[in-house]
Protein backbone atom coordinates (compact mmCIF):
# COMPACT_ATOMS: atom_id res chain seq x y z
CA UNK A 1 0.00 0.00 0.00
CA UNK A 2 1.53 3.16 -0.99
CA UNK A 3 -0.85 5.72 0.10
CA UNK A 4 -2.27 6.41 4.16
CA UNK A 5 -5.49 5.95 5.29
CA UNK A 6 -8.07 9.07 5.71
CA UNK A 7 -6.53 11.60 7.84
CA UNK A 8 -8.13 14.80 9.89
CA UNK A 9 -6.80 17.86 11.47
CA UNK A 10 -8.66 20.68 12.56
CA UNK A 11 -7.24 24.13 12.23
CA UNK A 12 -8.34 27.32 13.34
CA UNK A 13 -7.61 31.12 14.37
CA UNK A 14 -8.40 34.46 14.48
CA UNK A 15 -7.38 35.75 11.39
CA UNK A 16 -6.54 33.73 8.05
CA UNK A 17 -6.16 35.29 4.27
CA UNK A 18 -5.71 33.10 1.28
CA UNK A 19 -4.91 35.31 -1.46
CA UNK A 20 -6.49 35.32 -4.90
CA UNK A 21 -4.01 35.39 -6.84
CA UNK A 22 -5.80 38.45 -9.92
CA UNK A 23 -5.97 40.86 -7.26
CA UNK A 24 -2.37 42.30 -8.23
CA UNK A 25 -1.88 44.84 -5.22
CA UNK A 26 -4.67 44.50 -2.88
CA UNK A 27 -4.89 41.23 -0.48
CA UNK A 28 -8.19 39.55 -0.94
CA UNK A 29 -8.62 36.45 0.68
CA UNK A 30 -10.69 33.34 -1.16
CA UNK A 31 -13.75 32.66 1.03
CA UNK A 32 -12.22 29.80 1.98
CA UNK A 33 -8.99 28.07 2.73
CA UNK A 34 -6.63 26.90 -0.38
CA UNK A 35 -5.47 23.22 -1.04
CA UNK A 36 -2.14 24.48 -1.05
CA UNK A 37 -1.88 26.41 2.22
CA UNK A 38 -4.04 23.33 3.90
CA UNK A 39 -1.21 20.86 2.48
CA UNK A 40 1.34 24.13 3.89
CA UNK A 41 -0.11 23.06 7.40
CA UNK A 42 -0.18 19.48 7.53
CA UNK A 43 3.95 19.68 6.19
CA UNK A 44 4.23 22.07 9.36
CA UNK A 45 3.60 18.61 10.99
CA UNK A 46 5.17 16.51 9.25
CA UNK A 47 7.47 16.92 6.31
CA UNK A 48 9.47 14.04 4.53
CA UNK A 49 11.13 13.21 1.24
CA UNK A 50 9.40 10.14 1.31
CA UNK A 51 6.00 11.09 1.47
CA UNK A 52 3.75 13.64 -0.66
CA UNK A 53 0.00 14.63 0.84
CA UNK A 54 -3.10 15.20 -0.98
CA UNK A 55 -6.05 17.37 0.49
CA UNK A 56 -9.26 15.49 -0.41
CA UNK A 57 -11.83 17.93 1.68
CA UNK A 58 -11.64 21.11 3.32
CA UNK A 59 -15.01 21.72 5.61
CA UNK A 60 -15.96 25.01 6.95
CA UNK A 61 -17.04 25.03 10.39
CA UNK A 62 -17.13 28.71 10.91
CA UNK A 63 -19.18 31.69 9.52
CA UNK A 64 -17.89 33.44 6.91
CA UNK A 65 -16.60 36.36 8.17
CA UNK A 66 -14.21 39.43 6.66
CA UNK A 67 -11.96 42.03 8.13
CA UNK A 68 -10.44 44.81 6.53
CA UNK A 69 -7.46 46.76 7.36
CA UNK A 70 -4.51 48.39 5.84
CA UNK A 71 -0.62 47.18 6.91
CA UNK A 72 2.59 48.19 5.89
CA UNK A 73 4.38 46.28 3.32
CA UNK A 74 7.48 46.45 0.87
CA UNK A 75 7.37 46.67 -2.74
CA UNK A 76 10.23 44.69 -3.36
CA UNK A 77 12.10 41.71 -2.11
CA UNK A 78 15.60 41.80 -1.09
CA UNK A 79 18.15 40.04 -3.42
CA UNK A 80 21.89 39.19 -3.05
CA UNK A 81 22.51 41.47 -6.13
CA UNK A 82 21.61 44.37 -3.77
CA UNK A 83 24.36 45.89 -1.94
CA UNK A 84 21.87 47.82 0.56
CA UNK A 85 18.51 47.65 1.02
CA UNK A 86 16.67 50.66 2.63
CA UNK A 87 13.03 49.73 4.12
CA UNK A 88 11.78 53.25 4.40
CA UNK A 89 12.59 53.65 0.46
CA UNK A 90 10.00 50.65 -0.44
CA UNK A 91 7.75 50.79 2.27
CA UNK A 92 4.27 50.46 1.25
CA UNK A 93 0.42 50.27 2.41
CA UNK A 94 -1.79 47.72 1.72
CA UNK A 95 -5.19 46.71 1.90
CA UNK A 96 -6.06 43.59 3.25
CA UNK A 97 -9.47 41.96 2.91
CA UNK A 98 -9.06 38.63 5.33
CA UNK A 99 -11.17 36.44 6.99
CA UNK A 100 -11.87 36.44 10.65
CA UNK A 101 -12.32 33.38 13.55
CA UNK A 102 -11.92 30.72 10.81
CA UNK A 103 -12.22 27.28 11.65
CA UNK A 104 -11.64 24.42 9.46
CA UNK A 105 -11.61 20.39 8.89
CA UNK A 106 -9.12 19.12 6.57
CA UNK A 107 -9.39 15.40 5.41
CA UNK A 108 -6.31 14.08 3.27
CA UNK A 109 -4.10 11.29 2.86
CA UNK A 110 -0.51 11.11 1.47
CA UNK A 111 1.52 9.01 -0.81
CA UNK A 112 4.91 7.32 -0.88
CA UNK A 113 7.80 9.06 -3.43
CA UNK A 114 10.39 7.74 -4.92
CA UNK A 115 12.53 8.88 -2.08
CA UNK A 116 11.34 6.94 0.25
CA UNK A 117 13.85 4.71 2.01
CA UNK A 118 14.19 0.43 2.67
CA UNK A 119 13.08 1.55 5.92
CA UNK A 120 10.21 3.98 5.05
CA UNK A 121 6.43 2.56 5.29
CA UNK A 122 3.14 4.28 5.50
CA UNK A 123 2.38 3.02 9.09
CA UNK A 124 5.44 4.61 10.19
CA UNK A 125 4.48 7.73 8.75
CA UNK A 126 0.74 7.69 9.89
CA UNK A 127 1.98 7.07 13.27
CA UNK A 128 4.77 9.53 13.00
CA UNK A 129 2.08 12.41 12.16
CA UNK A 130 -0.45 11.21 14.62
CA UNK A 131 1.81 11.62 17.24
CA UNK A 132 3.55 14.72 16.47
CA UNK A 133 0.15 16.28 16.20
CA UNK A 134 -1.31 15.07 19.38
CA UNK A 135 2.36 16.69 21.17
CA UNK A 136 1.69 19.73 19.07
CA UNK A 137 5.28 19.43 17.71
CA UNK A 138 5.97 21.27 14.70
CA UNK A 139 8.59 22.19 12.12
CA UNK A 140 7.56 25.79 11.91
CA UNK A 141 4.68 27.31 13.27
CA UNK A 142 1.80 26.75 11.13
CA UNK A 143 0.07 29.54 9.40
CA UNK A 144 -3.26 30.38 7.72
CA UNK A 145 -2.28 32.19 4.01
CA UNK A 146 0.13 34.49 5.72
CA UNK A 147 3.07 33.51 7.99
CA UNK A 148 1.84 36.05 10.44
CA UNK A 149 -1.82 34.60 10.87
CA UNK A 150 -1.03 31.64 13.32
CA UNK A 151 -3.12 28.29 12.74
CA UNK A 152 -3.69 26.07 15.55
CA UNK A 153 -3.57 22.88 14.50
CA UNK A 154 -5.43 19.82 16.41
CA UNK A 155 -6.29 16.08 15.86
CA UNK A 156 -10.06 15.41 15.03
CA UNK A 157 -11.21 12.36 15.87
CA UNK A 158 -13.95 11.16 14.50
CA UNK A 159 -17.32 13.05 12.33
CA UNK A 160 -15.77 16.32 11.82
CA UNK A 161 -18.61 18.87 13.25
CA UNK A 162 -21.21 20.48 10.75
CA UNK A 163 -20.20 22.46 7.81
CA UNK A 164 -22.03 25.72 7.51
CA UNK A 165 -24.01 26.45 4.33
CA UNK A 166 -26.10 23.09 4.57
CA UNK A 167 -27.91 23.10 1.25
CA UNK A 168 -26.05 25.88 -0.03
CA UNK A 169 -23.60 26.05 -3.52
CA UNK A 170 -21.44 28.63 -4.03
CA UNK A 171 -18.78 28.89 -6.71
CA UNK A 172 -15.27 30.21 -5.87
CA UNK A 173 -13.89 30.91 -9.08
CA UNK A 174 -10.21 29.63 -10.54
CA UNK A 175 -8.26 28.64 -7.04
CA UNK A 176 -4.86 27.91 -6.82
CA UNK A 177 -4.24 23.57 -6.62
CA UNK A 178 -0.32 24.02 -6.35
CA UNK A 179 2.29 24.86 -8.24
CA UNK A 180 4.33 22.04 -10.26
CA UNK A 181 8.33 22.38 -10.85
CA UNK A 182 9.90 21.34 -14.19
CA UNK A 183 13.05 22.51 -14.72
CA UNK A 184 13.25 25.02 -11.92
CA UNK A 185 10.33 26.53 -13.51
CA UNK A 186 6.96 27.39 -11.25
CA UNK A 187 4.08 25.95 -13.63
CA UNK A 188 0.39 27.05 -11.28
CA UNK A 189 -2.02 25.29 -11.34
CA UNK A 190 -5.81 26.29 -10.70
CA UNK A 191 -8.98 24.18 -10.70
CA UNK A 192 -12.49 25.45 -10.49
CA UNK A 193 -13.38 25.33 -7.05
CA UNK A 194 -16.83 25.37 -5.54
CA UNK A 195 -18.12 24.96 -1.89
CA UNK A 196 -21.22 23.24 -1.81
CA UNK A 197 -23.09 22.60 1.80
CA UNK A 198 -19.79 23.84 3.76
CA UNK A 199 -17.03 21.75 2.39
CA UNK A 200 -14.27 22.42 -0.53
CA UNK A 201 -14.00 19.13 -2.92
CA UNK A 202 -10.46 19.49 -3.96
CA UNK A 203 -9.62 17.11 -6.96
CA UNK A 204 -6.78 15.43 -7.99
CA UNK A 205 -3.24 16.47 -9.30
CA UNK A 206 -4.22 13.87 -12.36
CA UNK A 207 -7.81 15.51 -12.42
CA UNK A 208 -6.51 19.11 -12.53
CA UNK A 209 -3.74 18.62 -15.30
CA UNK A 210 -6.22 16.61 -17.65
CA UNK A 211 -8.86 19.53 -16.99
CA UNK A 212 -5.66 22.32 -17.72
CA UNK A 213 -5.06 20.15 -20.68
CA UNK A 214 -1.96 18.79 -19.63
CA UNK A 215 -1.41 14.77 -19.46
CA UNK A 216 -2.26 13.11 -16.54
Amino acid sequence: MSQSKPLWVRARGPLACFTRPEMKVERVSYEVMTPSAARGLLEAVLWKPAIRWNIHEIHVLAPIRWQSFRRNEVDQRISERMAAYAIEDHRTQRNTVALRDVDYAVRATFSMTAKAGSDDSVKKFEEMFERRLEKGQHFHQPYLGCREFAARVEPLDGTPPPAIDQGVERPLGMMLFDLEYAEEVARPLFFSARLANGVLHVPTHDQVKSAAGGTP
